[in-house]
């Protein structure tokens, strides 16, 4: 029996049930990356809790602090209560090093939400990037809540704002990795002369140089941190055992520290370009001199301050890193400006040069002041309010340094790379030859000791063009051949190999033709003979001489002519 039921349309349902079935997944992969993040501190948290020899609270105490450690990580100012004097002190430096694992499990997450199997259904960049976030931001509201009763507990105007900021950023760079890092088209509410500003090379490569000369800076505040540590080993041996009596505790110290150590690489670059860092609400350390009364907690990675008093020359030394910075900088746009085979046309003028570079270095001042932002903050009450470099000194002295120092050697050096060019416009251009010109190829003698080089022919009859690839030449041509033949392998070495020499069949003879008395061809000529047929010729092989008749002619242009039989 037949069915004649209309079938339903199955395709606006499959539609918007993938819809929503793609988002609930971006959904639960947002709250995952929050739920691992939080779980590897409680982890952590916990084993030391555990192996401690003293404590004082429960798990429950251990998982209030790993929730506020969680927090801390996305930039929450934390709030301590358990103080020697009863009042709560706030805790605003956050260990960078802990900034890490959100953004990249965050990262991730909005990354794998977009690259879906074939099959499933796939969300939209934008559904991708709020299912995500809403679901990091719902586990990260229960966190608050549950470290507002620990030790730890987080600011709530802070949390409010550092905690969607840090997770959003994430999840739009891992949206625009699984969409292929696109950089075009630009948004269309820009300016025209904006967009066209935007597009040009030299943005490209003010970025890159930026972020080169960012890296520079960290890496040579990161040298001199370690440099001041080992100039001060006994203080920061004596600092670090004395912190801690057991190994529980000196390994705390020790992930502290590791945890920290980002935010000194950015205090020793703040410190190489001359505003310093405070140390407290009365003290500045800076290359000339560490003015005022500091006050230092007792913590191993600020035993490498300097000394109070006037700064030595080793402290003035520091400067080396932001002249390091503008370095990199012009190096990057100098080699930019004037590429090593590029032509005249596509070398950058001084203008475009110098704008590329003051690009760069205003992006490495940029993020210099972020990252000198994000790694201070308040470490306590009254005099440790203040601690860490001032984002609005070091910004604009990073900017000093590296305009300074980029924009005058990026156009030294176009000029240097450019030294050997000036004569070009005048040298002579050579031109090349038609291609119907004959072009002869010299051989070496070591190749091919006894070849000669041969002038291509036309064959004299058209007729015998389409044979021009069968053996011609007489007998005693051939000869010749074999001759030569035997003079190129003894040359070769042994290389030519040997091939049986083919008989070539004998012309028929006319009726009435005499047979020739001798069909051996006669005697080869000595070897090094250097006679060789030109190529391409079709020479007929000779017939054999007839017999003479005593008294008789023969008429040039018939050799075929046969005798009388009969004739005396």
């Amino acid at each position: 029996m037949t069915d004649h039921s209309p079938s339903l349309p199955q395709t606006p349902a499959a539609v918007q049930g993938g819809r929503l079935e793609a988002l609930a997944a971006s959904f639960v992969r947002g709250a995952t990356a929050a739920g691992l993040g939080l779980g590897a501190l409680a982890v952590l948290v916990m084993v030391l809790w555990v192996s401690s020899p003293y404590p004082d609270s429960g798990p429950a105490g251990a998982l209030h602090v790993a929730a506020g450690l969680w927090l801390l990580a996305h930039g929450t100012e934390l709030v301590r209560s358990g103080t020697l004097s009863g009042s709560p002190a706030p805790v605003g430096v956050v260990p960078l090093f802990l900034v890490v694992l959100p953004v990249w499990l965050t990262h991730r997450a909005a990354r794998d939400a977009l690259d879906q199997d074939r099959g499933r259904p796939r969300p939209s960049a934008r559904g991708a990037l709020c299912a995500v976030t809403a679901g990091y931001l719902l586990v990260g509201a229960g966190a608050v809540l549950y470290a507002a009763g620990g030790p730890l507990a987080a600011d709530p105007l802070s949390a409010l704002f550092h905690l969607p900021v840090v997770t959003v950023l994430s999840a739009v760079a891992g949206v625009w990795t699984a969409s292929g890092r696109p950089l075009r088209p630009l948004p269309a509410g820009l300016p025209e002369r904006v967009r066209l500003e935007l597009a040009r090379p030299r943005v490209a490569v003010a970025l890159r140089s930026a972020a080169a000369g960012s890296l520079t800076l960290l890496g040579g505040g990161a040298l001199l941190v370690a440099a001041s540590l080992v100039w001060h080993a006994d203080a920061t041996q004596d600092s670090y055992l004395r912190l801690a009596e057991e190994w529980s505790g000196r390994l705390a110290v020790l992930l502290l520290g590791l945890a920290l150590v980002p935010n000194a690489a950015v205090w020793g670059a703040a410190y190489g370009l001359g505003p310093g860092f405070a140390l407290g609400t009365g003290a500045t350390a800076m290359p000339l001199a560490l003015a005022g009364d500091p006050a230092l907690p007792y913590f191993p990675l600020l035993a490498a301050v300097p000394s109070k008093g006037p700064g030595t020359p080793l402290n003035w030394a520091a400067v080396v890193v932001p002249v390091a910075a503008g370095a990199v900088i012009a190096w990057f746009t100098g080699r930019a400006a004037a590429l090593r085979y590029a032509e005249r046309e596509e070398v950058w003028g001084c203008r475009e040069t110098a704008l590329t570079a003051l690009l760069g270095a205003t992006g490495c001042a940029a993020c210099t002041a972020i990252l000198t932002a994000a790694s201070g903050g308040s470490m306590g009450t009254r005099a440790l309010v203040e601690f860490g470099p001032v984002w609005w000194l070091t910004g604009p002295a990073a900017l000093l340094w590296s305009a300074g120092i980029g924009v005058p050697v990026a156009l030294g050096l176009r000029a240097w790379r450019l030294r050997g060019r000036r004569g070009e416009a005048d040298a002579p251009v050579s031109v090349p030859a038609p291609a119907s010109a004959p072009v002869s190829v010299a051989v070496p003698a070591e190749v091919m000791p006894a070849a000669e080089v041969l002038e291509p022919t036309e064959p004299e009859d058209p007729a015998l063009e389409a044979y021009d690839v069968l053996p011609t030449g007489s007998w005693s041509e051939r000869g010749e051949r074999e001759a030569r033949r035997a003079a190129l392998k003894e040359a070769s070495g042994g290389l030519l190999a040997e091939f049986p020499p083919m008989r070539m069949p004998e012309p028929p003879a006319a009726p009435g033709d005499v047979p020739p008395a001798a069909t051996e061809p006669p005697d080869k000529p000595e070897r090094g003979a250097t006679e060789q047929p030109e190529r391409g010729a079709t020479e007929q092989p000779e017939q054999p001489e007839k017999p003479e008749k005593p008294g008789a002619t023969e008429k040039p242009g018939e050799p075929g002519e046969s005798e009388k039989p009969g004739e005396p």
